[in-house]
């Protein structure tokens, strides 16, 4: 029995067999929260609802390196992906979207559960591999190769891995992207990209979809991401009502990216579970967790042939949010440039090595340091907006790749120099060059030497002198015999030639090189020789003239502007809300100019300047036969939250300017904004009626404007961004601490080099891009002994002619074991169609092939002397067959090395004559 307190006190009732009906309970409608009905089925979707699909994204962006060092990215990677497997076991409609393999072969190595968990569901399609890059790298500052390198690497891991490939590329946060990226991407199976940046806001691009053109004619179905492509953990209502204020509702069907991104994350059970809610209220339409495959795919479908034909076209690049990041943390801007210039070396040396002389290729060596490169390439460290400490773990990472490829070029050069028949000849030294380009280069090689107290001067093989001059040591030591010479090599493409270092001065009846020196002279003020002319004002420490005789054109004469502009620069790291660096800025004070070096080679003029507690070295040098005034830079900057640009004012009228962007270029408007660029930028126009140019080439520099002057005031000049020294990792809104500590960018010392190379009004006649080369990735030089060999005093290996259609990579091919294929990529490098002809004595070979504008090929020559055939940028045989004519020929092969010959005894012994008369030496009785 039951006892009731009731309002007359207890009350006992006896329970009946008749229990009391249940309270009705009506369903569910509208539910922005709370309960959910179970497996809400579509038809119970209002008819108010908008007619069209929102796929929603899935997808954890997540920055390996920012906020944060790569070592607390690779423990986030693992925790978000079992985040993601997880979800895919409660929601049977969830999918997930992946890019950057870095992090998945992170989980391969640390957590092979997880990743058999994975490759499961990639099976299954829940899974969505996209990107196919091995990182969101930067989109504007890596080289062209590199951009190939991250589809190489990526692509073929996820063949490898998964036994799938990525057909939509997808670089979400980067901060502009490069125009040629529509035909590296369709060369490496992408159709289609997905981006962020720049935002409507930041570019007059309009369009949510549209077609990426790149200048050959290549095309990607392009969709600005928009609003965000990361999410709050909870409701997804906030990102889709902000999504749709921003998108193209004329496009129909869309997609919104949604999941806790950053620092990884990815789409929560409150995430899904919204989406659940939202589409079976019909609040925005129908709502599916979907991928990027898909949204083209179906958008392809509905569109039609005639709809996706009225897409507009964008034949331009994507640019720009946060020109900042091009100029921020200089160290690592060079660090990349250098360490790809030496693992594309690398690659050239280590297939001469594996064709010709029997070396393994070092495939895998070079693989690490790639991968290592491609790193450090991610789009929070190389435009310098990661943390501090970040950059001590991208200096090492990029220091092992550097030393990888210095290895590798190291061993195959001393296995090609062993076999060159180099005969005894007391009382010489002898040296080999090495070219690492496929074209001949022509440069001033500064050798170190010793046991020499009365000098050297430098003999080719057949004993003609050649232009050499004294020049200062690198050892500061009380030894009279070490010493340092520069001299003049000329090279074959992409091969060595010998020279001898003689004691002493040559001979009055020495027979001289088959290229005698030009005239050059040089006083403090003037460096001229036959071609050039530059005058400097020893007041300003710049230039008043530089003539370029073959033209009668002054470039500078007239021309108005300080070279050197200082302003305060309190904004972000990433300039973020920054048009242009180019303001009135103060001039460093010029405090000592002197002829530093003088000789029959070259001359080297040194300005120096300060401005508070900072200063800058220039040193100018010109050779004698120099078309162009080489300027190597020193500064020491201990200023905090200022920049420094360096002007290069101009005579120019009417001035057109062009920069150096990844496998192409680019024209840009004057108007002193800042923008990205590669190597060099050019400004062409009229002076005094004639057509001319001048054009800046530089080694470590991305940061560019090109500004036109005003009217009575400065002339056109072109700007480079040479230091910004705000906070680390400092984004703006957040203000900073006056009486915070914070550590800034960019103090101390840094060394650069920079050309001024007039030309006749064309930049296409003044070989810029293989001038950025062999400035980035000069000859090397070494010492030798003497031994008979196989090999000739001089050898090519290969050859592009030096044209327009530019060689821009030799390697071996990824595919195979042993001996590898050979792979050779080259580009049109003009903007114009034309036909190249690139000979390749390794195999014996000459491919001859037609190129269109910017385009970029890539030929494929078997090992076992198979047909030469053209690849794609994965190195894998293109579907519909070669991209343009292409015929071969045969041509005499390059000679092998004969590993086993011995050095004669007298050879090895042989010394210099200086070392003769040594202290403490002592020779043999009868020497």
């Amino acid at each position: 029995m039951t006892t009731i307190e009731g309002v007359g006190g207890p009350t006992d009732v006896t329970p009946t067999d008749h229990p009391r009906p249940e309270r009705p309970v009506a369903p569910v409608s509208n539910a922005p929260s709370g309960d959910q009905p179970a497996d809400p089925h579509p038809a119970d979707r209002p008819a108010a609802t908008p007619d069209r699909t929102l796929h929603m994204i899935g997808n954890a962006h997540l920055d390996p390196v920012w906020l944060w060092p790569w070592q607390e990215g690779y423990q986030e990677a693992r925790a978000t992906f079992w985040s993601a497997i997880h979800r895919m076991e409660e929601y049977p409609d969830f999918v997930f979207t992946c890019n950057q393999v870095v992090l998945l072969s992170w989980v391969e190595e640390s957590d092979p559960e997880l990743f058999a968990r994975i490759r499961e569901r990639v099976a299954d399609g829940r899974w969505q591999l996209v990107g196919g890059w091995w990182v969101e790298p930067d989109c504007n500052l890596p080289s062209g190769e590199s951009f190939v390198r991250q589809g190489l690497y990526g692509q073929r891991y996820l063949r490898e891995k998964f036994g799938v490939t990525a057909t939509v590329g997808m670089n979400v946060d980067p901060f502009g992207h490069n125009g040629m990226l529509p035909q590296i991407l369709r060369g490496q199976g992408m159709h289609a990209y997905c981006f962020l940046r720049p935002g409507p806001h930041e570019s007059s691009l309009t369009g949510t979809a549209f077609w990426w053109e790149a200048p050959d004619g290549s095309r990607v179905l392009a969709y600005r991401i928009p609003f965000e492509y990361c999410s709050p953990p909870g409701d997804v209502a906030g990102q889709t009502d902000k999504s749709l204020g921003v998108l193209d509702h004329g496009l129909g069907d869309m997609m919104i990216f949604f999941g806790v991104g950053n620092h990884g994350g990815g789409p929560t059970r409150a995430n899904i579970e919204s989406i659940h809610r939202y589409e079976r209220m019909g609040s925005f339409g129908r709502m599916v967790i979907s991928s990027p495959g898909r949204y083209f795919d179906e958008f392809a479908k509905n569109q039609g042939d005639d709809g996706l034909a009225r897409l507009p076209v964008w034949r331009d690049d994507l640019q720009m949010h946060a020109p900042g990041c091009y100029s921020a943390h200089s160290g690592i801007k060079l660090w990349q440039r250098r360490a790809q210039a030496a693992i594309l070396a690398a690659e050239r040396w280590g297939v001469v090595g594996s064709t010709l002389f029997g070396l393994d290729y070092p495939r895998e060596d070079l693989g690490r340091a790639w991968k290592q490169i491609l790193f450090n390439q991610f789009h929070d460290v190389l435009p310098g907006s990661a943390i501090e400490s970040a950059y001590d773990d991208a200096r090492d990472q990029l220091g092992e790749a550097v030393a990888v490829a210095k290895r590798i070029i190291t061993r195959t050069h001393n296995v090609i120099a062993r076999n060159v028949h180099i005969p005894l000849d007391q009382g010489t030294q002898p040296v080999l060059v090495f070219n690492p380009h496929p074209w001949p280069v022509t440069a001033q090689v500064e050798l170190q030497y010793g046991a020499q107290p009365t000098g050297v001067h430098v003999v080719d093989a057949a004993g003609r002198v050649t232009t050499s001059q004294r020049t200062q040591s690198v050892a500061t030591t009380d030894d009279k015999g070490r010493g340092a010479t520069v001299f003049e090599a000329v090279v074959p493409p992409l091969g060595y030639r010998l020279y001898r270092l003689r004691s002493g001065t040559p001979p009055l009846d020495a027979t001289v090189s088959e290229r005698p020196a030009g005239l050059l002279h040089a006083t403090d003020t003037v460096l001229e020789n036959e071609l050039l002319r530059a005058e400097i004002d020893p007041e300003t420490g710049w230039l008043t003239s530089l003539l370029d005789k073959r033209t009668g054109v002054d470039l500078v004469a007239g021309a108005r502007g300080e070279h050197t502009q200082i302003c305060q620069d309190p904004t972000d790291t990433w300039g973020h809300r920054v048009v242009s660096y180019r303001w009135p800025g103060a001039a460093m004070r010029t405090t000592r100019v002197t002829l530093r070096e003088t000789g029959p080679l070259r001359a080297r003029l040194r300005v120096e300047r300060e401005w508070n507690r900072s200063t800058m070295v220039e040193e100018f040098v010109l050779g004698h036969r120099d078309d162009q005034l080489e300027v190597r830079v020193t500064i020491d900057w201990r200023e905090q939250a200022h920049l420094l640009k360096l002007c290069f004012p101009t005579a120019v009228a009417g001035p057109v300017s062009s920069y150096e962007i990844p496998f192409g270029s680019i024209e840009r408007p004057v108007d002193g904004g800042e923008n990205a660029g590669q190597s060099w930028v050019d400004v062409s126009g009229t002076v005094t009626g004639r057509p001319a140019g001048l054009a800046v080439v530089n080694n470590a520099k991305h940061g560019y404007d090109v500004s036109p002057g005003s009217p009575g005031g400065d002339t056109p000049s072109i700007g480079i961004t040479a230091v910004r020294s705000p906070v680390y990792s400092w984004h703006d809104p957040r203000q900073l601490d006056p009486e915070g500590f914070y550590s800034y960018q960019d103090q101390g010392i840094q060394s650069f080099r920079y050309l001024l190379v007039p030309h006749s009004g064309d930049w296409r006649t003044a070989d810029l891009p293989r001038r950025a080369a062999e400035l980035g990735a000069p000859v090397r030089a070494m010492l030798e002994s003497f031994h008979p060999g196989s090999l000739p005093a001089q050898q090519s290996f290969l050859s592009d002619g030096g044209g327009q259609i530019m060689v821009t990579a030799v390697k071996g091919c990824e595919d195979g074991d042993g001996t590898p294929d050979l792979v050779v990529r080259a580009v049109e490098s003009t903007g114009r169609p034309g036909r190249g002809r690139i000979e390749l004595p390794m195999p014996g070979r000459v491919v001859e092939a037609d190129f269109g504008p910017s385009q970029i090929r890539t030929f494929r020559l078997p090992a076992d002397g198979g047909a030469v055939r053209e690849v794609d940028l994965i190195e894998w045989d293109l579907a519909d067959g070669p991209a343009g004519a292409l015929s071969e020929s045969p041509m005499p092969s390059a000679p092998t090395g004969r590993r086993h010959t011995e050095p004669d005894h007298d050879s090895s012994d042989a010394t210099m004559p200086a070392e003769r008369m040594a202290p403490s030496q002592r020779r043999r009785e009868g020497d």
